[in-house]
């Protein structure tokens, strides 16, 4: 039976470190300012032969509940229910603060088990702070270095010793099923590989992005139905990329919040600046990527920005025309918004945009179905015969250019890949082919093979020549 911890205690005292390091990789924002982690992030976890699911929290502030670390102190709480053990940690190089003690508190009255932990215990002079934590009164402290990866073996028997036994080594056949479950990124299909005929059960990976405060969190927490993610007023309050786990009409997805983009130029922070990598990465492990638009001020330079980033990547996109609530005449900004958007983005015709309201939950099921149906033409794949059988009838209306008085041939066209769809066009002379022309095969592609609103790449390639190399012979 797999069991649940969740590492609490006060900002910057190394609880993201550890969560990288029982995690076994880099997934939260580790930076020396206090109050980086905000949401609760979960993953799978390792501790030598343990097994099990952590959970990381944002630093414990006493704060008002309506102010942002307020909000984010009732995530700590909810992330301390879910779970079945507490690791408290503490600084061991700086001591006890009052809040540490206020927080030991709140952890008491839970009920649940508790280790305290003392990270940073390699720094000089830690021994007396980790000597302070005997105050807290939660039991032995145990000595870390998170960074370091030391005292490690020492937590193993903290942990084995505050569950019992039985419940954290039970059932050693689950744990290794567990270990070999796929990690983040891992369980997506290389995207540049031949992807198998459509599931349509499949589990679906979407990424939500767009400029701060343009209402992603709260898209995805009105979607999953409950307040899993951090939201508030303030631009800019999420910085990790976060995975929700969900289930819309019986099929599985993963939702990918991500921070908001601003500018380059404006970015100068080093944080914003690990913020914005993480959403880029984010974006590349997604399958589809829902692009948030501020209805009110749509289409600003940094939106399409945004959009032309997830085409070049290859994602298949959606936009979601947000805080529809607040629009005064609805059809005919619609009208607007639909030509602004085939007019400003003309990368990927036919690109889906739907009307919604986080706040209310208007037109999300509308999102959905479309998200599900990009999602399925991204997939597609045509056979090579009714490509080359179209291609017969684009070459005797509308052939290739002659380039310096000699025509460009077209031998044929297939498709290698999908995710996106992806074609080879064998012909003679690929680097003398007019960009032009290749937009009019793509254009075609698109609407005669039912592919629109997703990117579509062609490929040049001269045939092969089995004379090439030979030297002349001499009659």
């Amino acid at each position: 039976m797999s069991f649940t911890v969740a590492i609490v205690g006060r900002p910057n005292v190394g609880k993201s470190t550890l969560f990288n390091r029982l995690a076994g990789r880099r997934l939260a924002l580790i930076d020396d300012t206090p109050g980086v982690t905000r949401d609760r992030r979960r993953h799978d976890a390792r501790l030598y032969d343990l097994r099990f699911d952590i959970i990381d929290t944002a630093g414990f502030e006493d704060a008002a509940a309506a102010t942002l670390q307020g909000r984010m102190r009732i995530q700590t709480e909810q992330a301390i229910d879910e779970a079945d053990l507490v690791l408290f940690l503490v600084d061991a190089k700086s001591g006890l603060t009052p809040n540490d003690r206020a927080f030991a508190d709140i952890v008491r009255r839970t009920g649940k088990p508790v280790v305290v932990v003392a990270n940073k215990a390699e720094a000089r002079g830690a021994e007396s702070g980790m000597l302070e934590a005997w105050e807290l009164g939660l039991g032995e402290p145990i000595p870390i270095s998170a960074e370091h990866g030391q005292g490690l073996p020492d937590l193993r028997e903290a942990i084995i010793a505050a569950l019992g036994e039985e419940r954290v080594l039970a059932d050693e056949e689950a744990a290794e099923d567990a270990a070999s479950t796929a990690l983040v990124g891992e369980d997506v299909a290389d995207p540049d590989a031949e992807a198998p005929a459509y599931d349509p059960t499949k589990p679906l990976r979407i990424a939500v992005v767009g400029r701060p405060n343009a209402g992603k969190s709260t898209l995805i927490n009105t979607l999953v139905g409950e307040e899993r993610l951090l939201t508030g007023p303030e631009a800019g309050i999420t910085r990790d990329s976060i995975s929700v786990d969900w289930t819309w009409r019986e099929r599985q997805f993963k939702l990918f919040d991500t921070a908001g983009m601003r500018r380059k130029a404006r970015v100068q922070e080093k944080l914003e600046k690990l913020s914005v990598a993480d959403g880029l990465r984010a974006i590349r492990f997604a399958e589809v990527v829902i692009i948030v638009l501020d209805a009110t001020i749509p289409f600003e330079k940094q939106d399409l920005q945004i959009a032309d980033l997830i085409i070049r990547e290859g994602r298949a996109p959606v936009i979601a025309f947000n805080k529809w609530d607040l629009v005064d005449n609805p059809q005919e900004q619609l009208a607007e918004l639909h030509e602004k958007t085939q007019r400003l983005l003309p990368q990927v015709r036919g690109l889906r945009a739907v009307p919604v309201s986080a706040e209310t939950g208007r037109g999300l099921d509308k999102l959905m179905e479309e998200v599900v149906a990009i999602h399925e033409v991204w997939n597609r794949r045509v056979s090579t015969g009714r490509l080359n059988r179209w291609l017969e009838g684009v070459l005797a209306h509308h052939p290739p250019p002659a380039v310096a008085g000699r025509r460009l041939k077209i031998k044929y066209l297939t498709q290698v890949k999908a995710r996106p769809p992806g074609f080879v066009v064998s012909c003679s002379r690929p680097d003398a082919m007019p960009q032009s022309y290749v937009r009019y095969l793509i254009n075609g592609l698109r609407e005669s093979f039912d592919m629109p609103g997703v990117p579509i790449r062609i490929m040049l390639r001269a045939p092969d020549n089995p004379y090439a190399g030979r030297a002349r012979k001499k009659k």
